[in-house]
């Protein structure tokens, strides 16, 4: 009965039934101490669950992380290091990063382990294919939803693009996905993963002034890492076939 009545006042008060769950284990000297203990534990669980969906909304496919990442493969710049990148120091910057080289070779897996830490410590992001996000623009114009979608992306910490300029784009398309990266200028962070220098940047957006304005306004209060090495994914199987 007590147990019942402990689930409707959570419910009252928008309260986890995790509070009700934890006071039938809690142990404590004092009625104070018995209740700090509780609390504890219940913005502990609020704290997870937050985490727990930031990371869900973000759109990550699959979870990476830091553990299996090999930093000894790509090229930091100057002021960068793993542990900068670990602990997300450039979304505070707002700061951008963008990942470039071959096809393979980890740049996605950085971008998610960056992105699932950076839910980790509070930050919103959003992680989008580039050809995604597009598509979302696109439908959200037609059905007259493209300024609630534009203001979701802008409420982000961090917003994530991979496989950056793996798809051309239509000037319509083009004219969408810089309106996006003009509203995160010097207001949030952008991570992009591609494998297209930016001297063919023009062959995704086919304007010429409008590719020179979103390289300028990505490349300044940014930084390149270079990703130079063999795919991962081809040394990967071509172990398993020699094993």
């Amino acid at each position: 009965m007590h147990k019942a009545e402990l689930l409707a006042c959570c419910k009252t008060l928008r309260l986890s039934r995790n509070l009700a769950d934890n006071s039938e284990h809690v142990v404590a000297d004092t009625h104070q101490s018995y209740l700090l203990e509780l609390l504890r534990l219940e913005i502990a669980h609020r704290e997870k669950s937050k985490k727990e969906r930031l990371i869900k909304n973000a759109g990550f496919y699959n979870r990476k992380s830091f553990s299996d990442y090999r930093f000894d493969e790509v090229k930091l710049p100057s002021g960068v290091t793993p542990e900068y990148l670990q602990q997300t120091q450039f979304i505070e910057e707002q700061k951008n990063l963008i990942l470039y080289g071959h096809v393979g070779t980890g740049k996605t897996h950085l971008a998610i382990a960056m992105g699932i830490a950076a839910c980790q410590r509070g930050h919103s992001v959003g992680f989008y294919r580039t050809a995604n996000l597009v598509n979302q623009l696109s439908d959200a114009k037609k059905s007259g939803k493209l300024t609630k979608l534009l203001g979701m992306l802008r409420k982000l910490d961090l917003l994530i693009c991979d496989e950056w300029g793996y798809v051309p784009l239509d000037r319509e398309a083009a004219q969408l996905l810089f309106q996006v990266i003009s509203d995160s200028y010097e207001r949030r962070s952008v991570v992009l993963t591609t494998n297209l220098e930016f001297s063919r940047w023009v062959s995704i957006f086919y304007d010429e002034q409008m590719t020179a304005a979103i390289i300028d306004r990505l490349v300044h209060h940014s930084y390149l890492l270079l990703y130079d090495g063999p795919s991962n994914r081809m040394r990967d199987s071509l172990m398993r076939q020699s094993g």
